[in-house]
């Protein structure tokens, strides 16, 4: 039997990255069951140019919110708020009991605990001088 060769790269393969998704996913199905990951997205445009916009995905019952972003010109007008309760709300028509993000700024901390959600855990140090914090929040 040959001996494992462990590979570190900066420039991945799509074909193996496909494959460990796919490896990854065929054991959870069976573990826990389907994921049914779907996309969730949501934007806001001012004259048909994005100024705003919320991406993430849902799956085994949770929206996760990946990216949040506002333009500066935008910022402080509750459009956060409005993105996350969008999400929120395709997400509980897609059938999620729950909603997590996570962040290392304060401000968008702020904002995301005011929508309601909760810090669960935090991770000092990352990015350095910085914490990130993981927050969650049921939806009903």
């Amino acid at each position: 039997m040959d001996k494992p060769v462990i590979e570190v790269t900066e420039t991945p393969s799509a074909a193996d990255l496909e494959t460990i998704a796919h490896n990854l996913s065929a054991f959870n199905d069976s573990a826990v069951g389907p994921a049914d990951r779907r996309p969730l997205a949501a934007f806001v445009r001012v004259d048909g140019e994005l100024v705003a916009g919320l991406s993430g995905y849902t799956g085994w019952g949770w929206l996760y919110v990946q990216l949040l972003w506002i333009a500066e010109t935008q910022r402080g007008r509750g459009l956060a708020r409005q993105l996350l309760a969008a999400a929120e709300a395709e997400a509980m028509v897609r059938g999620c009991h729950g909603a997590y993000i996570d962040t290392f700024s304060p401000q968008a901390l702020h904002v995301y605990q005011q929508a309601g959600y909760t810090v669960f855990g935090t991770l000092p140090e990352f990015p350095r001088g910085h914490t990130r914090s993981f927050l969650s929040k049921a939806l009903a």
